[in-house]
C-alpha cells in the first residue's frame, strides 16, 4: 500500500483510483513491465559516430541507445535526485509552479489545462509532468536553495542535451543527402525544452497508460529514463520493451525527422506503462525545427511546425487523439 505521505504528493484523482479497493483487487491486470524481457536496440556511440550505424539504426528503428555522449554519470543522478524532490513536493506547491517559465500537468494536458481528460479518468495518462523551457530557465526566480540547485543542474544538463541533438542530426542530415530545399529546414537549439514526468506506481495497470502511444511531434526526442523501465516501442506489428541501462540514454526519431527524410527515418511510436510497484520518472528532451522553417518533402505537403503543432492539438481536442503526419499526405483530404 502506498504511504500517505507519498499519496497526498499526486493529483486527488489519483489518490483516489491509487488507494481504490477494487484497483487493489483486480487480477486480470496487464503483465508487468518487469516480467517481461527487453528488446536489444540499436546501440550509437557518439563518440565514434558511425553514419552507417546511424542511419541503420533511424530506417530500421526509429529509435537507438547512444553511449558514450558524454554527460557526467555526477550530473544524471543529481538530476533524477532533484527530478525525485521535486515531484515529492504536496500537489498544491506543484500547481504553485505554474509560473513563468515552469508549468505543472497531469493526467492528458493537451486535452485541458487541469489534466483532466475528456474520455474519462481510467483512460486518461497515468502521469504528471512539469516544462520546462530552456531558453527561458534563467527567468525561474525562487527562494529555496534546493530549487535553485536544480535549476542549475537543468542549465547543464540543457547544454550537454542541445550539443549531443545538434551533432546527431547534422550526421543524419549528412547520411540522407537531402535536396537544398529540404536542408533549409534546421534544427533550432532555442526551441529545446525540457520535460519531466513522474509515473505513479498503480496496482491494477490494466486500467491505464503511464502514456498512451504516440508519436513525438519532434525532430529529436532524447530520454533519459530511471531503473524502472516501462517504455514500449511498436515494432513489425507488436510491443517491445525497452528497459533502461545505466548512464545511457535513448534517442527517438520524431515526425519533423520523418518529414524531412522523405519517410526514409521513421518517427517511432511508443507508449508507457505503469508498473504495480514503484513509480518511475524520466528526463525528456524534445528540439525543433527554427520557427517559420518551412518542411520539404516529397511525400507532404510544405508546412510549418507552428502548422503541425495547431493541427495536433485540433485532432486531440476533437477526435482524443493526434493524428499527426498523416494529415500532411499529398494524397490526405482537403
Amino acid at each position: 500500500m502506498l504511504e500517505m505521505s507519498n499519496l497526498e504528493s499526486y493529483p486527488p484523482l489519483f489518490r483516489h483510483l491509487s488507494a481504490s479497493p477494487d484497483e487493489l483487487t483486480t487480477n486480470n491486470s496487464m503483465e508487468d513491465s518487469s516480467s517481461s524481457s527487453s528488446v536489444p536496440i540499436p546501440v550509437v556511440d557518439l563518440q565514434c559516430l558511425s553514419l552507417e550505424k546511424l542511419g541503420e539504426a533511424c530506417k530500421e528503428w526509429g529509435v537507438f541507445r547512444l553511449v558514450n555522449h558524454g554527460i557526467p554519470p555526477s550530473l544524471l543522478s543529481k538530476l533524477e535526485e532533484h527530478v525525485r524532490m521535486l515531484f515529492s513536493l504536496s500537489f498544491e506547491s506543484k500547481q504553485a509552479l505554474q509560473t513563468n517559465p515552469l508549468s505543472y500537468f497531469w493526467g492528458t494536458p493537451v486535452l485541458t489545462p487541469s489534466g483532466a481528460a475528456l474520455r474519462g479518468a481510467l483512460n486518461m495518462n497515468w502521469l504528471e509532468g512539469i516544462n520546462v523551457p530552456l531558453t527561458q530557465l534563467p527567468l525561474f526566480q525562487t527562494e529555496d536553495p534546493r530549487l535553485e540547485d536544480f535549476r542549475h543542474f537543468l542549465e547543464e544538463y540543457g547544454r550537454h542535451l542541445s550539443r549531443i541533438a545538434t551533432t546527431l542530426f547534422e550526421a543524419m542530415v549528412k547520411n540522407l543527402n537531402l535536396c537544398p530545399k529540404q536542408s533549409e529546414c534546421s534544427l533550432d537549439e532555442s526551441t529545446g525544452f525540457i520535460r519531466l514526468y513522474r509515473y505513479p506506481s498503480r496496482s491494477s495497470v490494466n486500467k491505464s497508460l503511464g502514456m498512451m502511444e504516440h508519436t513525438d511531434s519532434s525532430l529529436l526526442s532524447i530520454v533519459n529514463q530511471d531503473q524502472v523501465g516501462g517504455l514500449e516501442i511498436f515494432k513489425d506489428n507488436q510491443w517491445l520493451l525497452v528497459n533502461p541501462i545505466s548512464d545511457t540514454l535513448l534517442v527517438h526519431i520524431g515526425d519533423m525527422m520523418q518529414a524531412i527524410s522523405d519517410d526514409q527515418y521513421m518517427s517511432v511510436k511508443h507508449r508507457v506503462r505503469v508498473n504495480k510497484q514503484e513509480e518511475r520518472v524520466s528526463v525528456c528532451y524534445f528540439v525543433f525545427p527554427e520557427k517559420g522553417n518551412v518542411v520539404h518533402s516529397s511525400k507532404y505537403k510544405p508546412f510549418t511546425y507552428t502548422e503541425f503543432q495547431q493541427q495536433v492539438l485540433n485532432d486531440t481536442k476533437t477526435l482524443g487523439y493526434k493524428v499527426g503526419l498523416q494529415r500532411f499526405k499529398l494524397d490526405a483530404p482537403v
